[in-house]
C-alpha cells in the first residue's frame, strides 16, 4: 500500500499558480515579502521567446506594488547557471520569481548545478524566502512534473510523459491550466503510474501557498485538482499493453478552492 506522507514543508514559502492572468499572484507576493524594498529576481529560463520582455513586464507590475528592487536574472543557453555574478544574486534574493513556457528549459538548466543547491538550500533553511512561479515555473518546483499527454488520449497505456522537477515538493506531482486544457486523465493516469505520490492540478488564476509548519492553502478563482492513491485497490498499469484503457479503484479525488487547505504530511484536507 502506497505510503501516505509527502515530505513536510521547507521552511521558506513556495507559491504556485497554474497559469493565466498573474496580476494577483504578484499583488500577493508583495503582501508576503517582510519587506517591499528587499531584492526580487525573475528567472525566465522556461521563456524562450522575449525573456527580456517578459522579465520586464513583471518588473514594472513589481514596481506598481512598491517593490523597487526587480531584476531579471537570466539563466539559458548564454547565461550559465553557474556564473559566479549570477549565483551571488540568488544567494542575495528574498523572492525568486519563475516565469512560464517550457518546463523542461528549466531542469535542462538547472538540474546537477550549484544554483540549483542554493535554491534548495534557501527554500529549505531561509524563513523570509519566498519561490513562486507560474505555469512552467510552478509545475517544475515538484519531484515529478507531467510534460505531455493530451485529452482522453491521456487514459490510454503510453500517452503521458512525467520528468523530474527540482524536487523543492518531494512526494508531490504537479500539473497546470489545469482545468482549462483538460488534464483530469493525464494526472490520473501519471499517478496510478507512481501511486506514492500525491497528484496536484492547478487551474488557471488558482495556486497554492506552502508555508513551514503549515497546511498548503489555496488561493484564487478556481479549482486545485487533488488525486491520491494511497488507498489504492486495484490498478492495471504495471501489465497494461501501450494504447489499452489505464483502470484504477478507489482514488481519493478533491476539489479545493481559495481558503481552504491540503497538508502533504498527511493529505488531509479542510
Amino acid at each position: 500500500m502506497p505510503n501516505k506522507t509527502s515530505a513536510a514543508a521547507p521552511l521558506g514559502t513556495l507559491v504556485m499558480l497554474g497559469g493565466g492572468d498573474d496580476d494577483p499572484m504578484l499583488a500577493l507576493l508583495a503582501r508576503l515579502l517582510p519587506d517591499r524594498n528587499a531584492p526580487i529576481e525573475i528567472l525566465t529560463t522556461a521563456t524562450r521567446r522575449q525573456p527580456a520582455r517578459t522579465a520586464a513586464a513583471y518588473a514594472h507590475a513589481l514596481h506598481q506594488q512598491g517593490c523597487p528592487h526587480v531584476r531579471h536574472l537570466q539563466v539559458c543557453e548564454d547565461y550559465p547557471a553557474d556564473d559566479p555574478e549570477t549565483l551571488q544574486r540568488l544567494r542575495d534574493a528574498a523572492l525568486v520569481f519563475m516565469s512560464g513556457g517550457d518546463q523542461e528549459r528549466i531542469t535542462d538548466f538547472l538540474l546537477g548545478t550549484e544554483f540549483l543547491n542554493i535554491l534548495q538550500h534557501k527554500c529549505q533553511a531561509e524563513s523570509n524566502f519566498i519561490l513562486a512561479g507560474t505555469s512552467a515555473g510552478a509545475s517544475v518546483m515538484a519531484e515529478v512534473m507531467l510534460v505531455n499527454g493530451h485529452g482522453w488520449r491521456s487514459l490510454l497505456g503510453g500517452q503521458i510523459e512525467v520528468k523530474p522537477g527540482l524536487g523543492l515538493l518531494p512526494g508531490v506531482l504537479l500539473d497546470q491550466h489545469f482545468a482549462e486544457r483538460g488534464r483530469y486523465p493525464r494526472l490520473m493516469h501519471a499517478v496510478l503510474a507512481q501511486p506514492t505520490l500525491l497528484g496536484i492540478g492547478l487551474s488557471e488564476e488558482t495556486g497554492l501557498i506552502v508555508r513551514a509548519g503549515q497546511p498548503a492553502e489555496v488561493f484564487g478563482e478556481e479549482a486545485v485538482v487533488v488525486v491520491d492513491a494511497a488507498d489504492l485497490t486495484h490498478n492495471n498499469l504495471p501489465t497494461l499493453a501501450e494504447d489499452e484503457v489505464i483502470s484504477g479503484h478507489n482514488l481519493r479525488l478533491h476539489l479545493l478552492v481559495a481558503g481552504q487547505h491540503l497538508d502533504l504530511a498527511t493529505r488531509e484536507v479542510k
